[in-house]
């Protein structure tokens, strides 16, 4: 079943209120990672997002994170600088994480190739064999 379509154009702020817009990453594989400072599962992953969002970048890829509520901003930033998150993150609501997945599955990484069409959503933690398979492919 190809369950690819069209991303929905949004566009975040980063913590540093750098704007991130979908449309000006054409030509990336984006990978929207929905998480929040509560989730254990969310929290587990990012290191992985870490390595590979420094690992590909030069490849085309672009990880950003986007926090899902209720969130307290002194608590997302004090974590992603516990892991030195490389990645930006952006303050997202339930509307932002609605345009993808319906879920109240956290994480969730939205996987969007370079024409912006949305190639996957991966509910749960992205193991290191689905980035293999679904998402570095997308990378050539």
């Amino acid at each position: 079943v190809d369950r690819r379509r069209a991303a929905a154009s949004f566009s975040l702020r980063d913590l540093s209120g750098k704007k991130w817009d979908l449309e000006e990453l054409r030509g990336k594989v984006v990978m929207v990672n929905f998480w929040a400072t509560w989730c254990a599962p969310c929290r587990a992953e990012m290191p992985d997002l870490v390595k590979w969002q420094r690992e590909y970048k030069s490849k085309g890829l672009q990880v950003i994170g986007v926090t899902y509520p209720p969130e307290e901003l002194a608590e997302v930033r004090e974590f992603i600088k516990s892991i030195e998150v490389n990645y930006p993150i952006a303050l997202g609501d339930e509307k932002t994480k609605a345009m993808f997945d319906k879920g109240e599955t956290l994480p969730v990484s939205v996987v969007i190739d370079k024409k912006g069409m949305v190639r996957e959503v991966i509910q749960g933690i992205i193991f290191p064999e689905e980035f293999e398979q679904k998402v570095k492919p997308l990378l050539r």
